[in-house]
């Protein structure tokens, strides 16, 4: 998740809402919720499960260290799993693609004409330090997020004009212009902060200093950038409501921070970690044949990952001038050998990425039929023509690594663009060279890019990498200050105002925001709001695979690969239940330490 102030401030005041419809135990963006109203509890926990004992596990596989306790403003790098200490109006059931169920809201009701939500809030809830929970601090909370929040609150929240208050534990939101449908779901699920700590804190600043929350963990102890450890709240107000039987099972989670990948599968070797998310396809393969594994002491599981594997990909940066020509952009997409990084790096544990919306319904193919035809003809001439041919599919190589017929046709399109071979370089009419740089912040993803550098060399390129350490990566990226970085983003199964953080002109210059390539399209921004305004799934699914058409068209990106699978090691320590959540890995939710495996397994060697 990773920030602008609008010029509507959100008010807290004494209100009447408008008219409203029945009211509800959970919202959906469509309107139709899978649990009933007297649910025992999510359907995929296990409501008996122990609690107590200790899991210590990663912060950010690979990456980022931490140096604040605040994730929710631009300012810092904030501790992963900060959002345990805050409760939030409804609750996500993973099982569903968007619905929310009663949470610190004991009810919702949504206005018939849709123009606003009311929430009527449990009377139980209350803060770590025993205050009631109340509607001045939901407004206040929405005051902040949207005036010094990251630019995704920003974004998510510019059409929620107000937040008032009517009582005590009764409050409205009101909304405006037609993108509407996911704003109820969207301030159900904002975290809740106290107005009184923050009245007395600054909010727009890092500090290391655990806040006032009120969700299922605490702040135990830490070390910045090296651990922290969050502990299970035995005083939780909301620990046996429905939505929370069977959840939250760890009496501690600890997580470690690491410099680099290869140190952290030593660490769960060694039995420093009880569980890992391996992200290194050639580790998978070559590096788990211990005694452990074959033992069964140490477990390798593959679980399947059923949401919508999103988009990765090398970005490029269009704010930079050498961008700008898409002939430029489509040759460095015909120099990734893709086929061969996959036999020989990966072991062909994964599958081409060519969607922005991989492995889902809403992935566009062939040409668009008539419901796609229907949204893109009136954007014709603000769309590249190209869309309304076959969807645009990355090539394919002869898994050479050098694939001659790929780097010709990567020549041809530079040449057309002004790029011409001069002795061994290529510059434009100005004698500059074609120089471009990719900003990692970890060695793990130099054995991908350098074969990647070297076709771009026979080319012509100034093709370099330039490894940074990880703090400065981010804040790098928040800027803009790059060539071409490596990221991934995860798609909402339910498509809405977050694909304006990613794609749409309003964010390609805000700091800070996900739209890493600078896309600016007048066809994008229209096709985003169709989606927001998308009155069923099917209609839906047909404009988030028109957006999806018009993006891989503009191709900003030279797309990578997916697997659609979590691939865990863990110590044989703990129980689960029997399902999984359909959309969620579901450790930190649903897992629990099993106190006899973890009294009799041998950790290490």
């Amino acid at each position: 998740m990773r920030r602008i102030v609008l010029a509507v401030v959100a008010a807290c005041s004494i209100a009447a809402p408008p008219a409203l419809a029945e009211p509800q135990h959970g919202l959906s963006a469509f309107g139709e919720l899978a649990l009933p109203a007297d649910f025992a509890h999510l359907p995929y926990v296990n409501p008996e499960a122990p609690k107590g004992g200790r899991i210590t596990t990663l912060g950010t596989a690979g990456r980022i260290t931490f140096d604040s306790l605040n994730g929710y403003i631009l300012k810092g790098e904030p501790a992963q799993l900060i959002d345990l200490l805050f409760d939030t109006l409804m609750v996500r059931n993973a099982d569903e693609p968007d619905a929310v169920y009663a949470m610190a809201a004991r009810q919702a009701e949504v206005s018939t004409d849709r123009m606003s939500v009311t929430f009527w809030l449990d009377e139980r809830a209350k803060f770590s330090d025993g205050t009631q929970l109340t509607a001045e601090d939901v407004c206040h909370t929405f005051d902040l997020l949207k005036k010094d929040g990251l630019p995704q609150y920003a974004v998510a929240l510019q059409d929620v004009e107000s937040c008032t208050v009517s009582e005590p534990l009764k409050l409205n939101y009101s909304f405006k212009g037609s993108n509407v449908r996911d704003l109820p779901l969207t301030v159900a699920q904002l975290p809740i902060f106290s107005k009184a700590y923050y009245t007395a804190n600054e909010f727009n600043k890092t500090t290391l200093e655990p806040p006032l929350g009120s969700g299922p963990y605490k702040v135990k102890e830490l070390n910045q950038g090296s651990f922290i450890t969050y502990e299970l709240r035995d005083d939780w107000w909301a620990k046996d409501l429905p939505v929370n039987r069977g959840r939250y099972n760890f009496g501690e989670i600890k997580l470690l921070y690491f410099r680099d990948r290869t140190t952290e599968l030593e660490a769960l070797k060694a039995g420093k970690l009880d569980l890992r998310e391996e992200f290194t396809s050639k580790s998978w393969a070559t590096e788990y044949d211990l005694p452990a594994v074959k033992e069964g002491r140490l477990i390798k599981e593959t679980l399947p990952d059923e949401r919508a594997s999103g988009a990765q990909g090398f970005f490029l940066n269009m704010r930079r001038a050498k961008f700008a020509d898409k002939r430029v952009r489509q040759a460095l997409d015909l120099a990734f050998d893709y086929e061969w990084t996959n036999k020989n790096l990966f072991f062909d544990a994964y599958k081409r990425t060519g969607s922005f919306f991989e492995n889902s319904a809403m992935r566009a193919s062939g040409k668009p039929g008539p419901d796609e035809l229907a949204l893109l003809e009136p954007l014709k001439d603000k769309l590249p023509p190209e869309v309304f041919a076959d969807v645009y599919e990355p090539p394919v190589s002869n898994g050479s690594g050098q694939d001659r017929t790929l780097l010709r046709k990567a020549g041809q399109l530079l040449d057309e663009a002004g790029w011409k071979v001069s002795g061994s370089t290529r510059t434009n009419e100005a004698g500059e060279p074609l120089a471009i740089e990719f900003l990692i912040f970890a060695p793990t993803f130099e054995r991908v890019i350098a074969p990647y550098v070297r076709n771009l060399k026979l080319l012509g390129l100034d093709a370099s990498i330039r490894q940074v350490e990880a703090a400065q990566y981010q804040e790098r990226l928040k800027k803009f200050d790059f060539d071409i970085a490596v990221q991934r983003y995860s798609m909402a199964e339910t498509p809405g105002v977050e694909l304006k953080s990613f794609f749409s002109s309003a964010t390609a210059d805000v700091p800070g925001s996900f739209n890493l390539s600078g896309l600016k399209s007048e066809g994008v921004d229209a096709l985003i709001d169709t989606i927001m305004q998308a009155k069923d799934r099917d209609s839906l699914t047909v404009a988030s695979q028109a957006l999806d058409r018009v993006l891989r068209a503009e191709q900003f990106w030279v797309p990578q690969w997916y697997k659609g699978a979590h691939t865990l090691a863990y110590w044989d320590i703990f129980g689960r239940p029997s399902s999984k959540p359909k959309f969620a890995r579901g450790v930190f939710d649903t897992w629990w330490i099993d106190a006899d495996k973890a009294a009799s397994v041998k950790r290490g060697p």
